[in-house]
C-alpha cells in the first residue's frame, strides 16, 4: 500500500488570480511516530489519578485471591459452565444479565462523557492505568525526562545496559503477573500458581498467560498513546457526545495569549503578553503528546496532567491558577454553563431506570428454570376409563449452588391429575429430564385446547418455585 497520497494544490495564486492545475504536492498519510518522554508531575489531579490507579490495580490483582466459602469469590468456571460472583452463581442461560450489565456500563460511560469528557480514559481505562504504571517504573529506573532523553542519545554502556535491562525486566514481570491474574479469574489462582511453580500448567493456561503478557508489555510499554489515538474506537466517537456544556480540560486563550517568556515579578500586561510563559511543560507531561493550547483535540484523555503542570508554573510566577482547567466552551466564551441539560438528564434517567430494573431482576431471580415439551408422537390419548391423557417432558435446570428436590404439580382445570415423576432431585448446576402425564375427564373441557399451569417447587425452600403455562389438548365432543 502506498504511504502517500498525491494531491493537487487548489489554493488560488495571488499573482495571477488562479492556481496552476499542473502543480501538485505530496501529503503524508501517516505521521512518523515521535517517541514521547513523558515528564512526571505532582499535583491534585495526579494524586487523584494515582490513588484511583493503585486502587484499581489492587482490585484486579486481589479479587482472584479472595474466597467465598470453599471457592474463589469471583470465578468463571468455563468447563462447568458456572459463573460465580461472590454469593451468586450464574449459568449460560442467564447471559441476558451480562448483556444487560454491559448496556448499563455503556450508558454510564455516555453519561460521564456528556458531563466531563473522557475522564474514564484519563483515570480508569486499563490502557491508561497500565501505561502510567509503566511510565512510573521507567521514571524510577532511568530517571527524569531530561535524563531519559540523554540516556537514549548515549552510546551503549554498562550503565545504560543495566537500566534498560532492569526496566524491561520489571515491565515483563508486571505483564506476566497481569496474565496470571487474568487467567486466575477462570482457574483458581492458588492452583494455577502452584502449577506454574511445578511446571505442570495446562496448555490453554500457558497460551492465555502468554497472550496477556505479550500484549500488556506491548500496549503499555511500547504502543502507549498509539492505542489511544489509533486503536481505541472510543476516541473516535466520543466527540459526538460532547456539547458546549461538557466539562473538559481547556486552555484559556483569552487569558494566556499572546504567550512569551518573561522574568518572575514582571507584569505581563506591561509587555503586551498573556499569562502563558510558553514553557511547554503542559506538552511535556501529556501522555499523548498534544499541546492543549491548540484547542480541543480527540487525543486528549482528560488526565489533567497539564492542569497540574500549569498550576505549578502559575504558582511560581505569582499568577492565579486556572490558565488550564476543567471548564466548558460556554464558560470560556463568557456564557453561562448549563449542567442539568436534556441530554444529560436523558442519560441519567435511562441509567437509573436500567439499574433499578437490573437490581429488581437480581432480587427476584429464582435459581430454577424448566422447559416443557409435549409428546410429539401423540397429542392426546383416550383412556379406557373415559379420561384424556397428555404426556409432557420437563427439562428442569437447578441454577442454585446446592442440590434440590422438586415437587411437580399441575392446576388450571377441575379434576386435573398428575402422575409420573412427581418429585425430582437435581444436582447443583445440573439439568434433569422428568416425564409426567396429565389426566382429565373428557366431559370437563369444552374446547380442543385449554391452558393449564405446571409448577415446580423446591421441597426444602418455599421461595424456589417456578410456573409455566402449557396447553392441554383433548377431543371436543359434539
Amino acid at each position: 500500500m502506498p504511504d502517500k497520497i498525491p494531491t493537487r494544490d487548489v489554493t488560488p495564486d495571488p499573482t495571477v488570480g488562479r492556481h496552476d492545475p499542473r502543480e501538485t504536492v505530496t501529503q503524508e498519510m501517516y505521521a512518523k511516530r515521535q517517541h514521547l518522554y513523558v515528564r512526571e508531575i505532582k499535583g491534585l489531579f495526579q494524586r487523584i489519578r494515582r490513588s484511583t490507579n493503585w486502587m484499581l490495580m489492587a482490585l484486579f490483582f486481589g479479587l482472584p485471591w479472595l474466597n467465598w466459602g470453599d471457592r474463589p469469590a469471583v470465578w468463571f468456571n468455563l468447563p462447568a459452565r458456572e459463573f460465580h460472583v461472590f454469593g451468586g452463581t450464574f449459568y449460560p442461560q442467564e447471559f441476558f444479565l451480562l448483556a444487560w450489565l454491559l448496556i448499563i456500563c455503556a450508558f454510564g460511560l455516555f453519561l460521564v462523557t456528556v458531563f466531563a469528557g473522557r475522564v474514564w480514559c484519563g483515570y480508569t481505562c486499563p490502557q491508561s492505568v497500565w501505561t502510567f504504571l509503566y511510565i512510573w517504573v521507567e521514571h524510577r529506573i532511568e530517571g527524569p525526562r531530561n535524563r531519559r532523553i540523554k540516556l537514549d542519545k548515549q552510546s551503549w554502556s554498562l550503565d545504560k545496559a543495566w537500566r534498560k535491562g532492569a526496566k524491561h525486566a520489571i515491565w515483563l514481570a508486571i505483564a506476566f503477573a497481569t496474565g496470571i491474574a487474568f487467567v486466575g479469574y477462570f482457574t483458581p489462582i492458588r492452583e494455577l500458581v502452584m502449577d506454574i511453580a511445578t511446571l505442570s500448567v495446562g496448555g490453554w493456561a500457558i497460551f492465555w498467560i502468554g497472550f496477556f503478557t505479550v500484549f500488556t508489555y506491548l500496549n503499555a510499554g511500547w504502543l502507549r498513546e498509539q492505542v489511544c489515538i489509533y486503536m481505541c474506537p472510543y476516541a473516535r466517537f466520543q466527540s459526538v457526545m460532547f456539547d458546549k456544556d461538557t466539562l473538559i480540560v481547556s486552555y484559556d486563550t483569552a487569558r494566556g495569549e499572546p504567550r512569551g517568556a518573561r522574568k518572575r515579578g514582571i507584569d505581563p500586561r506591561e509587555k503586551g503578553l498573556g499569562d502563558c510563559i510558553d514553557c511547554d511543560l503542559c506538552v511535556q507531561v501529556c501522555p499523548t503528546g498534544i499541546d492543549i493550547r491548540d484547542g480541543l483535540q480527540y487525543e486528549c484523555i482528560t488526565c489533567a496532567a497539564c492542569i497540574d503542570a500549569c498550576d505549578s508554573v502559575m504558582d511560581k510566577m505569582g499568577y492565579p491558577r486556572g490558565l488550564i482547567r476543567y471548564t466548558t466552551e460556554h464558560s470560556l466564551e463568557g456564557n453561562k454553563t448549563r449542567i442539568m441539560r436534556p441530554r444529560l438528564l436523558g442519560y441519567l434517567a435511562a441509567l437509573v431506570v436500567m439499574i433499578g430494573l437490573f437490581g429488581w431482576t437480581l432480587g427476584e431471580r429464582t435459581p430454577l428454570e424448566f422447559d416443557i415439551e409435549r409428546d410429539r408422537n401423540q397429542l392426546y390419548q383416550m383412556t379406557h376409563d373415559g379420561h384424556i391423557s397428555n404426556v409432557y417432558t420437563l427439562n428442569i435446570r437447578n441454577l442454585d449452588d446446592r442440590e434440590h428436590t422438586y415437587r411437580l404439580s399441575a392446576e388450571g382445570l377441575p379434576g386435573l391429575t398428575l402422575s409420573g415423576d412427581e418429585q425430582v432431585t437435581v444436582n447443583a448446576g445440573s439439568t434433569r429430564m422428568a416425564a409426567i402425564e396429565l389426566r382429565l375427564e373428557a366431559d370437563v373441557i369444552d374446547r380442543p385446547s385449554v391452558p393449564v399451569q405446571i409448577s415446580v417447587q423446591a421441597v426444602d425452600d418455599d421461595s424456589i418455585r417456578h410456573e409455566r403455562e402449557t396447553r392441554f389438548i383433548g377431543e371436543l365432543k359434539r
